[in-house]
């Protein structure tokens, strides 16, 4: 394991930087407004387009991986999420602030799936849940950091100061990731993988398109992280904010809970899919319940601050089950494979990640920004969840012994 820490802490660093850029709209998305001169419209297609731009990049990073290694992408990805962070530090309107997330998005497109790409190889098989589930789980500390701290940050210095000292943060892990990370462990005696042809490429590329199995996992993740993060990443705060009229360090505060509550529901779901010998019993148990919560959210007029934090605190906990899909994705490829199949898995979850947070705020738009209007966006995400459910059914349970 000791050589294995290296890997673990650059891999938690680069994960922590996409998950605070991600998530940073949410907890200043009222002082953007207000300096941005934002419509709900426009606020919604700012945190869009973070996952827009994860989308679209998903098959070069895929390839990328599997030529060069996801250390030199990571590293040379990296250097465009610094200078995405330096141009939203510099906005003046929301095409300053789209363009930025746009940019930062593409920076961050391979930090998620590295984990996998590289977990895959450094750890066996059947604990690659529980692995994945501490990288994860730690990454959540840039979710935290993005909350109360942020707050903090934008109310005393500002949040264009924040955004500037994130780019140096960010070039430092950038830095980092490529003097210390390693793409395959140090005992690893086998053949380095061939130099494949333009077309070989793209023949592997339509051999990940027509695994088995694949589609239903997709039809899944397209729901499962995305409405959590479209919750906890983009719309916690203005709803906080709109229907609750909590300033910005107690909106801080309720999204900090929501980011621990999400922490320990990642790691709660680790190690499940060996307890239960199933990973697909684990995700349509955490889907169940997640849109319970969420329909009981939709439901309740007006609720009490108390029952509304400790909705979305529980919504947070049980919706944190995307690592077990991600296991699962990774499951149906064989590792020649891997890089374009992980980044094809995640597609899925960057496509929802763009078109939820987006479609909520077209909903928060038309009903006026108030109890309605959030009512409305809890039961749209919740009859995602069903319909991503109803096509996962056919899904193949890829948890063995072996992994």
């Amino acid at each position: 394991m000791a050589s294995r820490l290296p890997l673990l802490i650059l891999l938690i660093a680069v994960t922590c930087l996409s998950q605070f850029y991600r998530v940073s709209n949410s907890v200043i998305a009222p002082e953007l407004v207000r300096d941005l001169d934002l419509s709900a419209r426009q606020l919604g297609w700012a945190g869009s387009a973070f996952f827009f731009a994860l989308f679209a990049v998903q098959i070069p990073v895929g390839l990328w991986f599997d030529r060069f290694g996801a250390r030199r992408t990571v590293a040379a990805l990296s250097l465009l999420a610094m200078l995405g962070s330096l141009w939203i530090a510099n906005a003046s309107d929301a095409g300053d602030l789209i363009a930025g997330r746009t940019i930062v998005g593409v920076g961050c497109a391979a930090s998620f799936m590295s984990v996998v790409f590289l977990c895959s190889r450094w750890f066996e098989p059947a604990k690659l849940s529980t692995r994945l589930s501490w990288v994860f789980a730690a990454s959540n500390i840039g979710t935290l950091a993005a909350a109360t701290p942020l707050a903090w940050i934008a109310a005393t210095v500002g949040w264009r100061s924040g955004f500037l000292g994130l780019a140096v943060v960010t070039l430092l892990v950038a830095v980092g990731f490529l003097v210390f990370v390693q793409d395959r462990p140090p005992e690893y005696r086998g053949p380095e993988p061939a130099r494949e042809s333009p077309g070989q490429i793209l023949r592997g590329l339509w051999e990940v398109w027509r695994t088995p199995g694949l589609g239903p996992v997709l039809s899944m993740h397209f729901f499962a992280y995305a409405t959590m993060l479209t919750v906890l990443g983009v719309w916690g705060g203005p709803y906080l904010y709109d229907v609750h009229k909590l300033d910005g360090v107690a909106r801080g505060n309720v999204l900090l809970a929501m980011g621990v509550a999400q922490i320990l529901g990642i790691l709660a779901y680790g190690p499940m899919d060996r307890v239960l010998r199933s990973r697909k019993r684990v995700v349509f148990g955490g889907a169940a319940i997640s849109m319970v919560l969420l329909a009981i959210l939709a439901a309740l007029s007006h609720p009490p601050l108390w029952l509304a934090v400790s909705l979305l605190i529980a919504f947070c906990f049980f919706c944190a089950y995307g690592t077990v899909i991600v296991a699962q994705g990774r499951a149906l490829f064989p590792d020649r494979l891997a890089g374009r199949g992980v980044t094809t898995v995640n597609m899925a979850q960057c496509l929802g990640l763009a078109v939820l947070p987006a479609t909520a705020g077209y909903i928060v738009e038309a009903f006026g920004a108030g109890d309605t209007a959030y009512r409305w966006v809890f039961g749209v995400l919740a009859a995602g969840l069903v319909l991503g459910s109803f096509a996962y059914v056919r899904a193949r349970d890829s948890f063995t012994a072996r992994g």
